[in-house]
Order: structure tokens, then sequence, then C-alpha cells
């Protein structure tokens, strides 16, 4: 009877070390499958990356900017004057650190009616995300051409406004709605 379980233990060692030099792949893994395409880096692991895109290339952690405008800026000197210029006219919001509670500068602004402009947001503020949206006298929300998801500065982007009808609008932070809001009259 002895004789049985000391036999047991070599023949059980040798089916082990079969079975783990045979050939075949294992029909399990703890790490998981590799995948088609490779991840940015600083990419989470199994979203698919796009070749050559500033996004693939960018960690993470950096916040998401919009593409730099081809059209020349057209701001004014005195940028936060908010008065657009030129043909194709461009004004300027900027969120200071402490925007939050603080709100945009300016809280007013113009434009021409009938004629699209461009938003410029010079996001500033380092403590909270931001963005800018556009509303009319009725609340209902005017389409503007961008990126207009928020996010945290320093950073800048611009929005693409349509041409609007004479009257009074408001841009505000979809964040921060009751701060960060401010009066844009189209004339």
């Amino acid at each position: 009877m002895r004789r049985l379980p000391a036999l047991l233990a070599p023949v059980a060692l040798i089916a082990i070390l079969a079975a783990c030099t045979s050939g075949g792949a294992p029909g399990w893994t703890y790490a998981p499958a590799p995948s088609a395409t490779a991840a940015a880096s600083g990419g989470a692991s199994g979203a698919p990356a796009a070749s050559g895109s500033a996004a693939a290339s960018a960690p993470a952690s950096a916040p998401a900017s919009a593409p730099a405008s081809t059209a020349p800026s057209t701001a004014p000197s005195g940028a936060g004057s908010g008065a657009p210029s030129g043909a194709a006219g461009t004004i300027t919001v900027t969120a200071p650190v402490g925007a939050a509670t603080g709100g945009f500068q300016p809280t007013t602004l113009s434009a021409a009616a009938n004629t699209a402009f461009t938003i410029h947001f010079d996001n500033q503020d380092t403590q909270a995300p931001h963005n800018v949206e556009l509303k009319d006298a009725n609340q209902a929300q005017v389409t503007l051409g961008g990126d207009t998801s928020f996010f945290q500065g320093p950073g800048q982007r611009d929005y693409q406004v349509p041409a609007l009808a004479p009257g009074t609008y408001t841009y505000f932070c979809a964040v921060h709605p009751t701060t960060m809001m401010g009066t844009l009259t189209i004339q």
C-alpha cells in the first residue's frame, strides 16, 4: 500500500511536465489578448488609435484642444473689448483663473447682425473646466462650430458662430451657467 502513493507522485509530476511543455497553445491566460492596433502612448489600451493624429500622440492627462484656426485672427489689439473687426470678425471671451466664481471677462460683447463671426475662447483657468455656449432670447441653443466640450485651462478654442439676427443673446459656461455668463448684443 505504501508503494502506491510513492509511485503516483512521479507519475503526476511527469503528467504536469508533459502538459506544460506541449506544443499546443494554452486555452487560458492571465494576460489580455494583444490588440490588433497599438494604443497611443498614455492612451487607454484596447481603444482604437487614430494614426498620425495629434490626439493619438497627446498624453491622456493633457486636455484636448481644438486645432488652430487656419484663418488669420482679426481680433482687435484690445482683444478683451469684444468688438469684431474685419470681414471675418473675432470676439474674445476669457475665463481667468477663478472664473467659476468670478465669471467671464468681458461680460458684454457685440457683433454685427447677419454676419458669421468667431468667438475666440481663452481659458486661463487651471482650477476648473469651462466652455462657451450660446442661447438666443428664447433660451434656444445656438449651434456653434468647433469643439464646445468643456476643458481645463490653460488652452484656447475657436467657435464659429453662424450669422445671427439682431437681438440679445446669452453666452455661458455649461459647467458654471449661473456664475459664468455674459450678454452678446447682435446689431
